[in-house]
């Protein structure tokens, strides 16, 4: 059976496993270029949560096994991918005739091979993998000045390659980081939904000059900004309404939505899920609710890039959390894209975003329109409790 195939039936096996004991499940459980174990792999590793990710990578440091380096090589990619970058996997070992990279990652025109070390013990041969980079613009893979390289160390401390890099002529060209620094981009990312910010990401794992700091301040800033729960405009909440206590549970609905249509969907970043293949796309916003005199309310916030998201899959569906997880509305995306010219839109200097207003009357869920506009009862489109 499939490596894939385990984890669909049998997933909690396969959770109790560590990275070496998976690995021989795959395939003929040797990783060799073009075997079948490293791409039942690679399609085990697109479907698993980040956290097993994490999990995987500390394994492969902190107890060396057999081809350890070459399994952290796979997680390191696939780091890329939940990162955004579109990644070509590299080759296991060298051989003639063949670019010996690890990876090649793109985003934003620009084109990243990356070398992977567990340890920097031994002395990084920069011109090896300047030489990949060059071979790639020669066989018009890349584009030579719109490329870069990436060293991704399996520890933190690397003062030794550091130097080495600064005193090289390739300085300007290369950037390093450890895998644990690589990571926690990868769950910042995941935290955040503002794609600006996920451009700024990209952006900091090539080669900059960073003289003048304002790029840096600028990631923090929209980073903290993006943390901040948004709250409902004074106009969409009645000056009696009382807030209760903000509660985050974008989890326990994505597990109610995964569980309907029935899919293993993965985190993208904090409001958007998909499955492995991007056939089959997510978004999914919370409120807390807003107590109104007469009825209770639910304040959401829909975006421009969010849409686009769900655009780009084949199937794609929207879901609000009211208040809590056991009171959550399903929409396929195609019925819910019907009502875009029935919101109010706040626009601001360099983005905007649609008002989605939900009240709950008599035990009715209705969508607020436009003044106008009848409002419309939704009620239907709520996900019923899984039967016993």
């Amino acid at each position: 059976m499939a490596l894939v195939d385990l984890w669909r039936e049998a997933r909690g096996q396969l959770e109790a496993k560590n990275f070496q004991q998976i690995i021989a499940f795959a395939g003929d459980g040797k990783l060799l270029d073009g075997g079948t174990a490293a791409e039942e792999l690679r399609s085990f590793l697109s479907l698993v949560p980040t956290g097993h990710i994490c999990r995987y990578a500390a394994e492969c440091l902190s107890r060396s096994f057999s081809d350890s380096g070459l399994a952290l090589q796979e997680i390191v990619n696939q780091v890329g991918r939940r990162l955004g970058f579109s990644v070509v996997d590299g080759r296991y070992r060298g051989v003639k005739g063949s670019i010996g990279f690890d990876g090649l990652w793109r985003a934003q025109g620009h084109a990243i091979v990356v070398e992977v070390k567990t340890t920097d013990a031994y002395r990084l041969d920069l011109n090896t993998v300047a030489e990949y980079r060059r071979k790639l613009a020669e066989e018009g893979t890349i584009v030579f000045d719109h490329s870069s390289i990436l060293i991704v160390v399996g520890r933190e401390d690397t003062g030794d390659l550091e130097a080495q890099i600064r005193g090289s002529r390739y300085a300007w060209d290369v950037r390093l980081i450890s895998v644990d620094a690589l990571e926690r981009l990868m769950l910042l990312k995941e935290d955040l939904e503002d794609p600006t910010i996920i451009r700024k990401i990209h952006d900091i794992l090539a080669p900059r000059e960073f003289t003048k700091l304002d790029e840096i301040v600028e990631l923090v800033f929209r980073a903290t900004e993006d943390f901040r729960e948004v709250e409902a405009p004074e106009e969409d909440v009645e000056p009696t309404a009382k807030k209760s206590t903000p509660v985050a549970f974008h989890a326990a609905c994505m597990d109610r939505i995964a569980a309907k249509l029935g899919k293993n969907l993965l985190k993208r970043s904090r409001a958007s899920f998909a499955t492995a293949d991007q056939d089959l796309a997510v978004v999914c916003a919370v409120s807390r609710e807003y107590a109104h005199a007469h009825h209770e309310g639910y304040w959401f916030a829909f975006h421009p890039h969010q849409k686009e998201f769900l655009e780009s899959s084949r199937n794609g569906y929207v879901g609000f959390g009211c208040g809590s997880p056991d009171q959550l509305l399903l929409f396929p995306y195609a019925e819910f894209a019907k009502w875009f010219e029935d919101f109010n839109r706040t626009e601001l200097e360099d983005r905007f975003y649609w008002h989605v207003r939900i009240n709950k009357r008599d035990g009715r869920l209705f969508l607020l329109l436009k003044a106008g506009r009848d409002n419309f009862d939704i009620t239907r489109y709520l996900v019923q409790p899984a039967a016993d």
